[in-house]
């Protein structure tokens, strides 16, 4: 055991079996404080590190949704779990086109990790005191539209484990066996309540994953735009529909790992349920959630690699390669799904 196994054995001696929820959080928040996990020398790359377009295009989708509600004056641009700020400097790049967008607007980072707030800063220095950074998103964002990005974010939130049995839903745990952590089933059945409706139909031995704060916050991001104004831009890996297979996974060194060996030296997540995800959100307008290969072929994707092959010739092979990654359906075109949030009422979200 590594030193954070052992707390955590040492926490459930003295106190019993925890949720699969609370060992992700104890376990995702060791490993995201001192380490950068983003690229070939880290555990696994996301999108905006595979291309500047990415992030250009998710740009630009925030401000064309700003034009399509009548280019507000005062705006809060945010994004949640900025890894590197790669995506967070491309986008501004890209929004420069309309400067009035970038004119008043206050940039915030919500992040936790130190060692990536360092990044981020070093990445976005020029934007000097127009960025502030805050440990996490709460109301006081609730004062002006809104404008947000989350890309992998809602993926590495604690999920709860429920596990049909002929005995009913029971909660996946994280125990001791012997010195060893190891999963076991709850003894008492969980009511029916905490079961989603839908799930009912869920064969013995499936399983049913739910992320409390996910759903939690998809409310409160949607109650800001449908009062404020502006959008939210959610995109990440996940399924539509109820979905009863684990998903849970621990990733390290770009290959999968034991989600129970060596906490916080590998990234947990799981997939994203869109679905519940729409629904925690419909105190406004969502649409989506659809293919991320879709989605950027929409908002004018490969016009855009275009632009950038007939102007860098010899880079052109690198730059369709770089596409082919986020579209190829073998890739990321299909797994990885985009839902926006707009207020009701509001002209219809780009690329949706």
């Amino acid at each position: 055991m590594n030193a954070l196994a052992e707390r955590v054995a040492a926490q459930i001696a003295a106190q019993g079996p925890i949720s699969v929820a609370d060992y992700m959080s104890i376990a995702n928040a060791g490993y995201y404080a001192a380490r950068d996990p983003l690229g070939r020398a880290g555990d696994f790359v996301t999108a905006p590190e595979i291309s500047q377009v990415f992030g250009e295009m998710l740009g630009l989708w925030c401000v064309q949704v700003w034009h399509d509600q009548g280019r507000c004056a005062t705006k809060r641009l945010v994004e949640l779990g900025p890894g590197r700020g790669t995506l967070m400097a491309d986008a501004l790049r890209a929004m420069r086109v309309a400067p009035e967008f970038l004119d008043g607007i206050e940039i915030v980072l919500v992040e936790s990790s130190p060692a990536l707030k360092q990044a981020q800063q070093e990445r976005l220095r020029e934007w000097g005191d127009k960025i502030r950074w805050t440990g996490r998103f709460d109301s006081s964002f609730g004062d002006r539209p809104l404008f947000l990005l989350a890309n992998e974010f809602f993926d590495a939130l604690p999920i709860r484990q429920y596990v049909k049995t002929m005995r009913g839903w029971r909660e996946r745990m994280v125990t001791l066996t012997g010195d060893k952590l190891d999963f076991a089933l709850s003894p008492v059945p969980v009511p029916d309540a905490a079961i989603p409706p839908g799930r009912g139909d869920a064969p013995d031995g499936g399983v049913c994953e739910i992320c409390p704060s996910a759903l939690s916050l998809a409310d409160e991001i949607a109650c800001i735009v449908a009062l404020q104004g502006g959008g939210a831009l959610i995109v990440d890996y996940g399924y539509d529909k109820p979905d009863f297979g684990e998903t849970l996974q621990a990733v390290q060194d770009h290959a999968f790992a034991g989600i129970l060996d060596d906490p916080g030296e590998s990234d947990l997540s799981a997939h994203v349920d869109f679905a519940a995800l729409a629904s925690a959100a419909s105190r406004a307008s969502v649409s989506g959630p659809i293919a991320q290969a879709e989605f950027l072929d929409d908002i004018g994707v490969v016009r855009r690699f275009e632009q950038l092959a007939s102007r860098n010739p010899a880079k052109a092979g690198e730059l369709w390669s770089q596409l082919d990654r986020l579209v190829n359906p073998e890739q990321m075109g299909t797994l990885f799904k985009a839902l926006a949030i707009v207020p009701r009422g509001a002209p219809a979200a780009p690329g949706f």
